[in-house]
Protein backbone atom coordinates (compact mmCIF):
# COMPACT_ATOMS: atom_id res chain seq x y z
CA UNK A 1 0.00 0.00 0.00
CA UNK A 2 1.76 2.96 -1.22
CA UNK A 3 0.56 6.47 0.54
CA UNK A 4 1.53 9.94 0.21
CA UNK A 5 -0.03 13.09 1.80
CA UNK A 6 0.35 16.64 0.66
CA UNK A 7 -0.97 20.01 1.64
CA UNK A 8 -3.33 21.48 -0.98
CA UNK A 9 -3.87 24.88 0.48
CA UNK A 10 -6.15 25.98 -2.44
CA UNK A 11 -8.38 23.69 -0.72
CA UNK A 12 -7.55 24.36 3.13
CA UNK A 13 -6.38 20.26 3.05
CA UNK A 14 -4.22 18.45 3.67
CA UNK A 15 -4.96 15.01 1.46
CA UNK A 16 -4.11 11.52 1.85
CA UNK A 17 -3.71 8.94 -1.23
CA UNK A 18 -3.72 5.35 -1.69
CA UNK A 19 -1.90 3.39 -4.73
CA UNK A 20 -2.90 6.86 -6.40
CA UNK A 21 -6.50 6.89 -5.14
CA UNK A 22 -7.52 9.50 -2.77
CA UNK A 23 -8.49 8.44 0.38
CA UNK A 24 -8.93 10.80 2.71
CA UNK A 25 -8.35 14.89 4.25
CA UNK A 26 -8.06 16.70 6.95
CA UNK A 27 -9.43 20.14 6.56
CA UNK A 28 -7.85 23.27 8.24
CA UNK A 29 -7.95 26.79 8.86
CA UNK A 30 -4.04 28.39 8.57
CA UNK A 31 -2.87 31.61 10.53
CA UNK A 32 0.69 33.36 10.34
CA UNK A 33 1.24 31.23 13.64
CA UNK A 34 -1.90 28.39 14.02
CA UNK A 35 -3.18 25.75 12.21
CA UNK A 36 -6.56 24.48 13.42
CA UNK A 37 -7.84 21.19 12.43
CA UNK A 38 -11.93 21.37 11.78
CA UNK A 39 -12.43 17.91 10.17
CA UNK A 40 -11.22 14.88 8.71
CA UNK A 41 -12.36 12.15 6.76
CA UNK A 42 -11.52 8.66 5.52
CA UNK A 43 -13.11 6.88 2.84
CA UNK A 44 -14.80 4.00 3.93
CA UNK A 45 -13.09 1.95 1.49
CA UNK A 46 -9.49 2.43 3.75
CA UNK A 47 -10.98 2.57 7.38
CA UNK A 48 -9.53 0.46 10.06
CA UNK A 49 -6.14 0.06 7.68
CA UNK A 50 -4.31 3.49 9.69
CA UNK A 51 -5.03 5.79 6.80
CA UNK A 52 -6.15 8.50 8.87
CA UNK A 53 -3.39 7.94 11.10
CA UNK A 54 -0.77 8.57 8.65
CA UNK A 55 -2.67 11.18 7.39
CA UNK A 56 -2.41 13.35 11.12
CA UNK A 57 1.04 12.48 11.43
CA UNK A 58 2.26 13.54 8.23
CA UNK A 59 0.08 16.75 8.85
CA UNK A 60 1.46 17.53 12.18
CA UNK A 61 4.93 16.83 11.44
CA UNK A 62 4.65 19.44 8.44
CA UNK A 63 3.08 21.99 10.91
CA UNK A 64 5.94 21.48 13.77
CA UNK A 65 8.56 21.82 10.65
CA UNK A 66 6.68 25.21 9.90
CA UNK A 67 6.80 25.95 13.95
CA UNK A 68 3.04 26.23 13.51
CA UNK A 69 0.74 25.87 16.75
CA UNK A 70 -1.94 23.20 16.14
CA UNK A 71 -5.39 23.77 17.44
CA UNK A 72 -7.10 20.01 17.34
CA UNK A 73 -10.74 21.29 16.98
CA UNK A 74 -11.78 18.37 15.04
CA UNK A 75 -11.97 15.16 17.14
CA UNK A 76 -10.44 12.58 15.39
CA UNK A 77 -7.01 15.04 15.56
CA UNK A 78 -7.70 15.44 18.86
CA UNK A 79 -7.57 11.86 20.07
CA UNK A 80 -4.71 10.99 17.53
CA UNK A 81 -2.78 13.36 19.73
CA UNK A 82 -4.16 12.30 23.03
CA UNK A 83 -2.81 8.73 21.77
CA UNK A 84 0.55 10.10 20.99
CA UNK A 85 1.69 12.46 23.59
CA UNK A 86 5.18 12.97 21.50
CA UNK A 87 3.06 15.67 19.08
CA UNK A 88 1.63 17.29 22.38
CA UNK A 89 4.44 20.06 22.24
CA UNK A 90 2.68 21.03 19.09
CA UNK A 91 -0.76 22.31 20.71
CA UNK A 92 -1.80 25.45 21.09
CA UNK A 93 -2.11 26.11 25.22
Amino acid sequence: MATEVKDVPDHRRYVITVDDEEAGYAEYILTDTMITFTHTEVDRAFEGKGVGGTLIRAALDDARSRGLSVLPMCPFVKGWIERHPEYATVVYR
